[in-house]
């Protein structure tokens, strides 16, 4: 696939941003190529779990603007109608978990495909860019939906006005992402976060992706009734079954992800 690595690791499906010369900054080539790893994963019921990273020095870059200023290359509405928003809207909709390993700086739309994902780890020495302001534009890619639900409507216009360059610590500290991983462990801890994942009641954590994405827009009464929908589908699962056989017995589980 053209600017991304994919491959199938056991029960993980592992994307790999890969145009590390431009910092792995989005053509269209590479955006397209990236909705079909997700589908691919969707469609896997082998694969429970999903990985994205960068090759190289970042994770990414966000849109590769020589194609912006090509002539014959994508108007700004295309990119985002045929090349982000499907890649978010796929990372929302899958219901596996999908842990996203921020090996770089990750600016512009690569932070915002960043967020998007279920959990956000990074490198201790990356930071994130909403980079969009200095050059007139606004934050893309999900960027206006899912930052100021994660830190908050200050801090994120802030952010987004001012392009300001945010550390892996602090954005740990303000909520934006789940955790920061060290240097030396940050390949082998958000590798092993994948593995755990994928070895979990993974019908169950759809259902739960599903009920965390609804109660976006749902109020209480309807997340209460979303909750008792999804409880009794979830108490239906061969896992829940498992789960369950496994405590009385006090045993390990072996999960299926059924």
């Amino acid at each position: 696939m053209s600017g991304i690595l994919f491959e199938k690791n056991g029960a993980i499906g592992k994307i790999t941003l890969n145009r590390p010369t431009v910092y792995n900054s989005f053509n269209r080539e590479m955006a397209l190529a990236m909705q079909e790893a997700l589908l691919d994963c969707e469609k896997d019921n082998a694969i429970r779990a999903i990985y994205i990273t960068g090759e190289g020095k970042a994770f990414c870059a966000g849109q590769d603007l020589q194609e912006v200023v090509d002539p014959n290359g994508p108007a700004l509405t295309t990119i985002l109608q045929e090349h982000y928003n499907p890649i978010v809207l796929l990372i929302r909709r899958i219901e596996k978990p999908i842990i996203c390993a921020v090996n770089g700086v990750a600016a512009g739309a690569g932070a915002n495909i960043a967020l998007a994902c279920d959990i956000t780890v990074a490198h201790e020495n990356v930071s994130f860019i909403q980079a969009f302001s200095k050059i007139g534009l606004i934050p893309d890619s999900g960027g206006t939906f899912f930052l100021p639900r994660l830190i908050g409507m200050q801090k994120a216009m802030a952010l987004s006005m001012l392009g300001e360059k945010v550390s892996a610590a602090d954005a740990e500290a303000m909520g934006m992402i789940y955790k920061t991983l060290t240097a030396e462990t940050f390949e082998t801890d958000s590798w092993k976060l994948a593995v755990t994942l994928s070895q979990m009641p993974t019908k169950g954590l759809g259902y739960t992706k599903r009920a965390f994405n609804l109660s976006l827009t749902n109020n209480l009464e309807d997340q209460l009734k979303l909750e008792d929908e999804l409880q009794t589908a979830s108490g239906e699962t061969y896992d829940y079954k498992e789960g369950v056989q496994a405590f009385l017995e006090k045993r390990k589980p072996e999960f299926k992800g059924e």
